[in-house]
């Protein structure tokens, strides 16, 4: 089982894959498969969250690259930014973990909450696709800081390597 308990440098040549759930890219100890099927056991700092392009340093000096997987979705459109601030307004005050894109936003598959969004009046459809949701006002730049949806995780550790 390859063991990773540290980051590669962010420009590493990676020879592995470890495809991960927005869920389970914030665990910090993790059992876990790579892409060709070799176990893998993630033993990073606590509170760490991993975004999709990070590279981790094996034990045994292979460099993986996380990979951000496609999850099931709720998409919400609209070519008004007011309307787009206003969904995003009102799920962060829900606590609800949002991924903003031009003109539109993503957020975890729930009826009410695509309910709610749709009453704002944007147009709101299931995707699949990669999650990554903002780290939070108090977050590093880069995506790194505190736990996406802002509960239980304290600060994320993840600056290793600040100046991306």
């Amino acid at each position: 089982m390859l063991v990773i308990e540290s980051f590669a440098e962010p420009k590493s040549v990676a020879s592995e894959r470890l495809e991960l759930s927005f869920d389970l890219r914030c665990k910090s100890r993790l059992r876990t498969t790579l892409a060709g099927g070799e176990e893998c056991g993630l033993f990073l700092e606590r509170g760490t969250v991993l975004r999709g392009g990070d590279r981790l340093l094996g034990k045994d000096g292979r460099v993986v690259e996380v990979v951000a997987a496609p999850e099931a979705l709720l998409e919400a459109v609209s070519g008004d930014p007011l309307l787009i601030a206003k969904a995003a307004y009102h799920l962060g005050n829900r606590h609800v973990a949002v991924h903003l894109l031009p003109g539109r936003l993503r957020f975890v598959a729930d009826h009410v909450l695509g309910e709610m969004v749709r009453g704002l009046g944007l147009k709101v459809a299931a995707v699949e696709a990669p999650f990554e949701p903002e780290s939070g006002a108090y977050g590093a730049h880069g995506g790194h800081g505190h736990s996406a949806d802002g509960e239980g995780r304290g600060p994320r550790i993840h600056d290793h390597f600040a100046k991306r």
